[in-house]
C-alpha cells in the first residue's frame, strides 16, 4: 500500500512542461443552448423520411435564443430530431399569432385556421392599418353623437308639446266647461225621449190588428167584462188565446199490458 501513497514524484532534467498536450473542449460558439423536455406543438412531416409526427409528442430539445424580438418579447428556436431518421427539425415561437413556426428540416399539416396566403406585415402597413380602424371608430362615434342628438331634439319637442296642451287646459274656463256639459246633457235627454217614443210607437204597432183595432190580452182565473149585446159588440171585440206557458204534467203510459205483465189487485184489508 506504500508505494500508492507517493508524496514527490520524479522529474528528469529534460521535462519540459510545454510540450505537454492538453484535450480541453473547445468553448462553444453562438447562442447559449440548455436541454428541455417538450411536447411538439403542432402535427408536422419529416421532409427527410415522410414521417409523421403527432401533435403533443415528446422529445428530448434544445433550446436557445433566436436574438430576434417581437414587442420585446423574445423568440426562441427549438431543436428536435426525427423519430424514425433522426433528421432535425426546427421551429421557432411565433408571440404575434400566439403560437409557433416551423423552420427547417419538416412542414407543418394543413390546418384550416391558419392562413398561408397572409403575407408578412411591415411596419409601415401595420401602422396604416391602425390609423385606418383609428378613422372608422371616429367615423362610428361621430354617427352615434348626431343619432343621439336627434333623438334629444325629438324628446324636447314632445316635452314642450306636452307643455303647451297643458297650458291651455289651466287657462280653460269653468263656466265654459259647465256650459259644455250642461248641453252634452241636453243631448243626451233629448236622445232618450226620442227613443222613447220610437218604443212607443213600436209597442202600438205590434198590439194593433190589421184592421187598426187594439188586442185584449186575456188572463186566465180573471174575470171577463161584460159583453156588449148584439152584433156589433160581437164584431168590433175578437178574443184572442195567449198562449201559456206553465207546466203541465204527462200522463205515465202503462207498458206493462204491452209486455204481457199482469198485476196484482191490492186488497184491502
Amino acid at each position: 500500500m506504500s508505494e500508492r501513497k507517493v508524496l514527490q514524484k520524479y522529474y528528469p532534467p529534460d521535462f519540459d512542461p510545454s510540450k505537454i498536450v492538453r484535450n480541453k473542449n473547445p468553448k462553444p460558439t453562438g447562442p447559449k443552448q440548455q436541454t428541455v423536455r417538450l411536447m411538439a406543438p403542432f402535427s408536422m412531416k419529416c421532409r427527410s423520411c415522410g414521417e409523421f409526427i403527432y401533435k403533443g409528442r415528446k422529445f428530448n430539445a434544445r433550446k436557445e435564443h433566436s436574438g430576434e424580438k417581437y414587442y420585446n418579447i423574445s423568440i426562441f428556436r427549438f431543436y428536435i430530431r426525427c423519430t424514425r431518421c433522426s433528421a432535425e427539425i426546427t421551429f421557432k415561437t411565433d408571440p404575434k399569432n400566439m403560437d409557433y413556426t416551423c423552420e427547417k428540416g419538416a412542414e407543418r399539416n394543413f390546418e384550416p385556421w391558419r392562413n398561408h396566403d397572409e403575407k408578412e406585415e411591415t411596419e409601415e402597413e401595420r401602422l396604416n392599418r391602425l390609423e385606418e380602424e383609428e378613422n372608422e371608430s371616429a367615423m362610428a362615434k361621430l354617427e352615434t353623437k348626431t343619432l343621439d342628438s336627434k333623438r334629444e331634439m325629438q324628446i324636447a319637442d314632445a316635452l314642450d308639446e306636452i307643455r303647451t296642451r297643458n297650458a291651455r287646459n289651466e287657462r280653460v274656463d269653468g263656466v265654459d266647461v259647465l256650459e259644455t256639459l250642461l248641453e252634452v246633457k241636453d243631448a243626451a235627454q233629448l236622445e232618450r225621449e226620442r227613443q222613447d217614443r220610437e218604443d212607443e210607437e213600436a209597442a202600438k204597432k205590434a198590439f194593433r190588428t190589421d184592421e187598426d183595432k187594439f188586442v185584449r190580452r186575456v188572463i186566465e182565473g180573471a174575470e171577463e167584462p161584460p159583453v156588449q149585446a148584439g152584433p156589433s159588440a160581437a164584431a168590433t171585440e175578437e178574443k184572442v188565446e195567449i198562449p201559456t206557458f206553465k207546466k203541465t204534467v204527462k200522463r205515465k203510459r202503462d207498458l206493462g199490458a204491452a209486455l204481457g205483465i199482469k198485476k196484482k189487485a191490492k186488497t184491502l184489508v
